[in-house]
């Protein structure tokens, strides 16, 4: 009888192990990777279940993977850095390239504020850890004032939303879609973009386990992932209109926002770790990570070939 139980047992444990490995688990953010995969059509003939999960920002996405809740996700270099600084067992396996005018602090249509110097003393709502937290650093640092010289206020995207609009905050350090929300619905205006400013990289990153047991599954869906973003830099027009339709947004949000970034897929080389290293020694001189990390420590450049070949000729 025992022996039975003991067989029964095992048998169910490999059946929950083989499970375990057909499934991949995917963090991702409003409107991004799932949006453009189902858009461009990849996901279609997938040979293993995807598990989306969709996070408000960065920062919780990274929390769930530390905690084993899922595979991989999408991230931005900023809450990447804090991530691994924290040492959450995670690596960035591909880099999301796009333009930077993406990344901007907002004010109101009506504010008297005109540029970056005019926030001086003024409040200023972001994520903490954030890339529109880096972008506000960065352009202190560039001006050589402190952090002192503002009033960062740390809120998630929903709740930097109403402070904004209520006029709580005197100005909004964001990222895409929201930029593009608020120009188009609402005519914000942008007072500063991270040109020139901060690298512009986001990641694709994956704990340390599933790099190690769910390898053919992270190639894949590099691959498709990558796929996905090329033909949406062919199909602008298209993709916006179908974005729109999947958020319930107008399709001049995505226009907007799609037209400008052409966002695209890129493997880990010696630039990206240059970007990545670039905001690593930010945040190390503004003291937000107390450890000196080297970027190629933090980073898994074996994935380039699934990534050239959704990239295709």
């Amino acid at each position: 009888m025992m022996r039975n139980l003991l067989i029964a047992g095992l048998l169910l444990g490999a059946i929950a192990s083989v499970s375990a490995q057909t499934v991949l688990r995917v963090g991702d953010q409003k409107g991004n990777s799932q949006a453009v995969m189902e858009a461009a059509g990849v996901l279609k003939d997938v040979p293993y279940t995807i598990e989306w999960k969709e996070f408000p920002a960065a920062a919780p996405l990274l929390e769930a993977l530390g905690a084993g809740a899922i595979d991989t996700g999408l991230v931005g270099d900023a809450p990447f850095t804090f991530a691994v600084a924290a040492n959450v067992p995670v690596k960035a396996i591909g880099a999301i390239r796009q333009s930077g005018d993406g990344l901007a602090i907002l004010v109101p249509r009506d504010s008297k504020i005109q540029s970056f110097e005019d926030l001086k003393g003024r409040k200023i709502a972001t994520g903490r850890g954030s890339i529109g937290h880096q972008l506000i650093l960065a352009a202190l640092e560039s001006r050589g004032w402190s952090t002192g010289d503002v009033q960062i206020v740390f809120l998630a995207p929903s709740d930097a939303k109403i402070a904004y609009t209520q006029g709580s905050v005197d100005a909004w350090s964001t990222w895409e879609p929201y930029v593009s929300q608020e120009e188009v619905l609402f005519q914000s205006r942008r007072v500063i973009t991270s040109e020139g400013l901060t690298p512009g990289l986001s990641f694709q990153v994956a704990s340390v386990d599933a790099i190690k047991n769910k390898r053919p599954r992270l190639e894949d869906f590099l691959r498709r992932l990558t796929a996905a973003r090329a033909w949406s830099l062919n199909h602008v027009g298209a993709y916006a209109e179908t974005w729109g339709r999947l958020m319930s947004i107008p399709p001049s949000v995505p226009l907007n926002w799609l037209s400008r970034a052409r966002i695209h897929v890129a493997p880990i080389d010696d630039g990206v770790v240059a970007g990545e290293q670039k905001t690593i020694d930010l945040y190390f001189r503004s003291g937000l990570v107390k450890q000196q990390l080297n970027a190629a420590d933090v980073v898994d450049r074996s994935f380039a070939a699934a990534i050239e070949k959704g990239a295709g000729p």
